[in-house]
C-alpha cells in the first residue's frame, strides 16, 4: 500500500536517496512529459530554489519507490507566487504563519489511474490539520479545478487565468478542512494510519519569521 511521508530538514538526511530518486520523477513529469524546458538543468532532476531546509515534502512511496509527491513552502519567505508569479493574483500575496504553498504535486504515469491520487490529497490535508495550517495557495492548470472540486476540495481563485507554458493557469487558495479530508479517505479507501514521520518531532514544520519579497 502505498504511504506518504513528510520530510523536512529535520529528516532529509535519513531519505536522502529517496529524495534525489524524488528529483528525478520531476524531472520526467514536469521536462519530459509537460515540456517544461526551462527547469531542465541537464542533469536529469528538477532542482529550483525553493529546494532548500524551509521545504516540507510530502512523499507517496510503494516501498522505495516514488510514485508520487509535492512540496510545501512557508509563505512568510519569499516563495514561488510572490517571486515568478505576481501578476496571478489579483490584491495582495496571500501569506501567513497558518498558510503554505503547494508546488510541484505530481503522481507518476503508472499510478495516475488508481488511488494514488486520492492517497496523496488526503495527507495533504491531514498533514496541514495535524500542523495548524487553514489555507494552501498554489497556481495550476485550469484543468485542476474539476478534478480537485470532485476531490472534495473548497477553491478560491486569487486571480483570473494566465497563460504560462502555453496552458491557462490561475493562483487559488485551497481550503484545508476536516470534511475534504473525510471525502479523500473515503476515495482513498483509507482504514489505518497512511502519514509516515519518520524521525520527525511534532509540530514537523520549521518557524520561519516574516521576510519581505
Amino acid at each position: 500500500m502505498t504511504t506518504v511521508h513528510v520530510i523536512t530538514a529535520e529528516n532529509r538526511s535519513s531519505y536522502r536517496t529517496i529524495l534525489d530518486t524524488y528529483f528525478q520523477a520531476r524531472h520526467e513529469v514536469f521536462v519530459k512529459e509537460r515540456g517544461w524546458r526551462a527547469l531542465d538543468r541537464g542533469d536529469g532532476r528538477d532542482i529550483d530554489a525553493y529546494d532548500n531546509d524551509n521545504a516540507t515534502y510530502l512523499l507517496a512511496l510503494e516501498g522505495d519507490r516514488v510514485v508520487g509527491g509535492l512540496r510545501l513552502y512557508p509563505t512568510m519567505l519569499p516563495h514561488m507566487i510572490s517571486e515568478a508569479f505576481p501578476q496571478l493574483v489579483h490584491g495582495r500575496i496571500l501569506r501567513g504563519h497558518h498558510v503554505l504553498e503547494c508546488t510541484r504535486y505530481f503522481v507518476v504515469r503508472q499510478r495516475r489511474m488508481g488511488r494514488t491520487d486520492c492517497r496523496l490529497l488526503a495527507a495533504f490535508q491531514q498533514f496541514c490539520l495535524d500542523e495548524g495550517i487553514t489555507e494552501v495557495s498554489a497556481v495550476v492548470e485550469m484543468w485542476w479545478l474539476p478534478r480537485w472540486h470532485q476531490a472534495g476540495f473548497k477553491i478560491r481563485p486569487l486571480g483570473l487565468p494566465v497563460m504560462v507554458e502555453d496552458q491557462a493557469c490561475v493562483a487559488v487558495s485551497i481550503s484545508v478542512s476536516s470534511d475534504s479530508l473525510a471525502h479523500l479517505r473515503r476515495l482513498a479507501g483509507l482504514q489505518g494510519p497512511y502519514l509516515v514521520r519518520q524521525g520527525l518531532s511534532f509540530p514537523s514544520l520549521p518557524q520561519v519569521p516574516y521576510a519581505a519579497a
